[in-house]
């Protein structure tokens, strides 16, 4: 079924107050995640993608407030300042090419595609990923292309990729994601148990890989292959 894109104009006000109120958490949060200050380029990019686009109509109306909400199947869209927050410490820029694990209904996705050159995003739950595409497609967002596929195995006929975000926890950053990291590039994800999980910042080098812990958060959990 095609995707019939809702009128913006009501939402705009909404979004201005959105990005104050993630301005404001990262003020508060700056100690512990070392970003008291998002980037221009991220706080715009957050304004300028309509989420309420890529929310189930019957939650829209609290499309813009800062907390995670319903998708289907188990699953949540991001509180908006953890996808503002994760998007900056990739430090992405213009001729990037950006991997991201966890599609949902692709608002993190576009976020991206507003700072990357290229967004190629996977879901391995099917009816999510066809969604996502057709809200894409909708809102003509050129430069994202999703795959159905478990995520842990990544997207290896694109990579390497300059930047890597995942929107699910493990145990530990899987081997082959890193393995299609690029020298230099920078992965975020949620790592720990399922219930205690910290944002794990990986930087790689040209020989090693180096990770930081920033904060503790709350995602589901990555299929891991084997």
């Amino acid at each position: 079924m095609d995707y019939d894109p809702p009128e913006d104009s009501n939402f705009e006000e909404l979004r201005k107050t959105m990005v104050l109120v993630i301005a404001a958490h990262a003020v508060a949060s700056g100690e512990e995640t070392g970003r008291p200050v998002l980037s221009d380029s991220v706080m715009e990019a957050m304004f300028e993608t309509p989420r309420h686009q890529f929310v189930p109509e019957k939650y829209r109306a609290y499309a813009y407030d800062d907390c995670p909400l319903p998708i289907g199947y188990e699953k949540t869209i991001s509180q908006p300042f953890i996808v503002a927050l994760m998007i900056d410490l990739l430090d992405v820029e213009e001729k990037d090419r950006v991997l991201e694990i966890g599609t949902g209904l692709g608002y993190q996705a576009a976020v991206l595609s507003h700072l990357a050159e290229q967004v190629y995003t996977v879901d391995i739950i099917g009816e999510l990923a066809e969604q996502a595409i057709e809200i894409f497609k909708a809102l003509e967002y050129g430069n994202v292309d999703v795959r159905i596929a478990n995520g842990a195995y990544g997207w290896p006929e694109h990579a390497p990729f300059d930047k890597i975000i995942v929107a699910a926890s493990a145990d530990e950053v899987p081997d082959s994601l890193i393995a299609q990291l690029a020298p230099g590039g920078r992965l975020i994800m949620p790592v720990g148990t399922e219930e205690h999980q910290n944002l794990v910042l990986v930087q790689k080098g040209d020989s090693a890989a180096y990770s930081d812990e920033i904060l503790p958060v709350r995602f589901s959990r990555l299929v891991v292959a084997h």
